[in-house]
Formats: C-alpha cells, sequence, structure tokens
C-alpha cells in the first residue's frame, strides 16, 4: 500500500512527455486502466502515482494532500499561496518548455518595445486590456514596468480575444509562435514574462517532518539527476596497444583533449595467443565531443571504436538533494524564484 502519492499531468503534451520522462529515468508508469486518476510506480512501491490538472497539481501539494507533483513553472508561480509552503526539488526537468510572452496585434506597427506599449496606452488614454490566464505572473510583470493595465480573466482561447474586442493584447504561452500567427498577433520583443518547462515540486513540511517522504524525494532526485547528466554524455570504447595501460593513459593525456568524467579508463584485452599488449579504452564525453573524441583517439593509435550511450551518471551525491536538505534547515520554504515572491 502506497504511502505517499505524486500528481502528474493529466491531459495534452506535458502528460505525455512526464510519463515518457520518469520512463527514461527508470521509473515507468503502470497504469492498466487508462480511465483512472491513479496508477503505479513499480520501481517506487510507496508512492502512487495521481493524476491532475496542471494548476490542481500546484493546490494540491501545497496543501498537503499530495506530497510530490510534476508540472510547470508558470503554474507553480501562478497558483502557489504565498508565502509558499512547497519546494522546488528540481527546476529543469528539460521538458514542457515554453515561454510567457505579451502579444499584441500585428496592425500595431509602432508598438516593438515596453516602452512603445507604454506610449500606445497613453495615447488611448486608458488602461491597455489584457486577457491572460496568468493574472499574478503578468500583472506583476506590467506594473514592474510601469504599464497601465486591466486583467481580463479568460479561460479557454485568448488569441482572438483582441480581433473579438473585448481586450487590447494578451498574456499567454507561447512555444512555437504559430499559433499566434495564425491569429494575426506577435510576441513583444520585450515582453517576455517568463520562461518555463517542468518542474518537481514537494511538500516542505511533509518533507521536513517526514523521513520517510524524506528519503522518497532523495529516490526521485538520484534517478533524475543521473538520467540528465547521462543524457547529455556518450561512452567511448577503443582499443589500442601499449607497453603498459600507464603508457597508453599518458599518450592520451599528451595528445589528447579528452579526459571522461576523472580520466580515461582502461583494461587488457585478451587477444587470440594471449599476446599483443593491446589495451580497452573507455572514455565518457558530451555529445558535442564525440567527433572529437574519435578522431584523437584514432590520432593517438586507437582502433574498433565504439561509441554507445550512457544511461544513468550518478554522483556520490545529487546536488540537488544536497540543496534540499540545506532548504529543510530553514523555518520555512526559501522564496520562490520571481521578483513577487520577493515583494510578497
Amino acid at each position: 500500500m502506497a504511502s505517499f502519492r505524486i500528481s502528474l499531468p493529466s491531459k495534452g503534451r506535458l502528460a505525455e512527455d512526464a510519463l515518457a520522462f520518469l520512463a527514461a529515468c527508470g521509473l515507468p508508469v503502470y497504469k492498466p486502466n487508462p480511465r483512472q486518476y491513479e496508477a503505479l510506480l513499480p520501481g517506487l512501491p510507496d508512492l502512487k502515482v495521481l493524476f491532475q490538472r496542471p494548476g490542481d497539481i500546484v493546490a494540491s501539494v501545497a496543501d498537503g494532500s499530495v506530497d510530490f507533483g510534476i508540472t510547470g513553472l508558470d503554474m507553480v508561480l501562478e497558483k502557489t499561496p504565498l508565502p509558499t509552503p512547497l519546494l522546488i526539488l528540481h527546476e529543469a526537468l528539460r521538458f514542457g518548455g515554453c515561454s510567457l510572452y505579451l502579444a499584441i496585434p500585428e496592425t500595431w506597427e509602432d508598438v516593438w518595445t515596453l516602452d512603445d506599449l507604454r506610449r500606445h496606452a497613453t495615447i488611448l488614454g486608458r488602461p491597455l486590456r489584457v486577457a491572460t490566464k496568468f493574472p499574478r505572473l503578468s500583472g506583476d510583470f506590467l506594473s514592474r514596468h510601469g504599464i497601465p493595465h486591466t486583467l481580463i480573466s479568460a479561460e479557454g482561447t485568448l488569441e482572438t480575444a483582441p480581433a473579438i474586442g473585448y481586450a487590447d493584447l494578451i498574456s499567454d504561452l507561447v512555444a512555437s509562435g504559430q499559433t499566434l500567427r495564425d491569429n494575426r498577433l506577435r510576441p513583444l520583443e520585450s515582453g517576455r514574462i517568463l520562461d518555463s518547462q517542468a518542474v518537481l515540486i514537494a511538500n516542505f513540511a511533509t518533507l521536513k517532518h517526514n523521513p520517510a517522504a524524506l528519503s522518497l524525494a532523495r529516490h526521485l532526485l538520484e534517478f533524475i539527476e543521473a538520467h540528465l547528466r547521462a543524457a547529455d554524455n556518450y561512452s567511448v570504447f577503443a582499443n589500442m596497444r601499449g607497453k603498459s595501460p600507464q603508457e597508453v593513459a599518458q599518450r592520451i593525456f599528451d595528445h589528447c583533449t579528452i579526459r571522461g568524467l576523472q580520466g580515461p579508463t582502461l583494461s587488457p584485452v585478451i587477444t587470440p595467443g594471449g599476446n599483443g599488449d593491446w589495451y580497452a579504452v573507455h572514455v565518457v564525453v558530451r555529445k558535442d565531443e564525440i567527433f572529437q573524441a574519435v578522431n584523437q583517439l584514432r590520432a593517438v593509435g586507437g582502433s574498433g571504436v565504439v561509441v554507445t550511450p550512457v544511461t544513468y551518471i550518478f554522483d556520490e551525491e545529487p546536488p540537488r538533494y544536497m540543496a534540499l536538505l540545506r532548504a529543510l534547515e530553514r523555518e520555512a520554504p526559501p522564496p520562490l524564484p520571481y521578483t513577487f515572491q520577493e515583494e510578497a
């Protein structure tokens, strides 16, 4: 019986990407009935999976009814009660990327910057009407930049609001920007409010007072950080003749810039007849260093070069788990990483 709960997005691209991400981390979600809003994590049997809307995930983690959640940073910053009762355990899961932008009609040919937008409001002689699903983030941004405005809370499609006439401009999430172009809107050049992606969040009080929950947080961060670190790296293997492992390593040190995580790993290659003084060289390199690594190993006598993806790279301690322990030494969660939180 699971003792703790993690909420994942229930629909859309973010939901699909969250499931794929956890599977890539070695934590596939088992959901036998696609209509159910509960599932299991066989890799972490003490953790039950729930499926909720992204904004509801924030509310559930904040009130403690759910212990962990994966949702967008935009939702965390928009929906979290202040002062915040939650922690962001990992701020960059590398999926769900988008930006919250002010978008204006293409017909506003003289408006390109926030200063232009401020002048446009002066010409209109009234505050700008801004349709948005993010009143906290949008209102804070507009106020900090001195843009007179009235926020219009809206659900559903925002892009039609200026054409219909109930708003002058919108504040909305932008990925490719195609939907804006289809509706004759464009992002304001200096109107980027926030860059967002998926984040892992947890309830601060639960982690502070429940050692079992803290242990689960460590397991989650172990697998997530090991996967994300490995995603940028590849293993490169090559066979190399030499008098000794030390001589082969020194050749690499003298003529190659690649080093691996700490240095090359060498092991003897057993050839037919037991002669030949061959060694297998293994280095871990970043994806953008693969071609350089292959060429350098060839230049110092490497042959039979093999390149394979890396599944996990585990640190001695996950950096974000150590940051979590430092955060739990506080009496209350640290502020969220955004201006309005510091001013609240």
